[in-house]
């Protein structure tokens, strides 16, 4: 029993430190992780769709690839394979575009909060004058806080999407190998 509660005591002490760590950057903390969770859900998407849905979606094409090339016409086939190979193109490539938007978001959203933090800098020299290094000090900590989360997550970011969009083209390739005409 000692050891879930120390496990309980351990997590919440990670938490208000989580909490602490937030509020020390300001809003612009809040916003960056409102677009981390958007991005990472929009990524495991994207993750999810190119490994379980789009196999099944390449698997219909084929079937009915491999039907057409007893039946039809070799124009009319490459004229087929081509409409597929863009459509497979959009459904993986195309909702990779707001996931790099939200990526370029990241460092932009992180050079806000330096400006906030630098305009809270000067806001207790203002009024106190250069005499309080603390108050000083709390406005760099909000100020550096947002632009390293902001790099942290831009740098994340692009690692994911780098992955995904080499994910997307193998997938592309292989059904543009299996749709070869014979």
């Amino acid at each position: 029993m000692s050891e879930v509660y120390g496990l309980w005591l351990r997590l919440t002490d990670s938490g208000y430190a989580l909490l602490d760590f937030m509020q020390a950057g300001g809003v612009v903390m809040w916003a960056l992780a409102g677009l981390c969770v958007l991005f990472w859900t929009l990524a495991f998407e994207r993750l999810w769709f190119i490994r379980r849905v789009f196999p099944q979606w390449a698997t219909e094409r084929l079937h009915a690839w491999q039907a057409m090339q007893q039946e039809s016409a070799e124009n009319w086939q490459r004229s087929v394979r081509s409409a597929w190979l863009a459509q497979a193109r959009e459904q993986l490539m195309g909702p990779l575009r707001l996931s790099k938007t939200l990526v370029a978001m990241y460092p932009l959203l992180g050079l806000l909060g330096t400006v906030s933090g630098m305009v809270a800098v000067f806001d207790v020299l203002a009024i106190n004058g250069s005499g309080n290094p603390r108050g000083m000090a709390a406005g760099v900590w909000q100020a550096t806080l947002p632009t390293m989360a902001g790099m942290v997550l831009a740098i994340s970011g692009l690692f994911s999407l780098a992955r995904l969009e080499r994910d997307a083209r193998q997938a592309i390739e292989r059904l543009a190998d299996q749709l070869r005409h014979d």
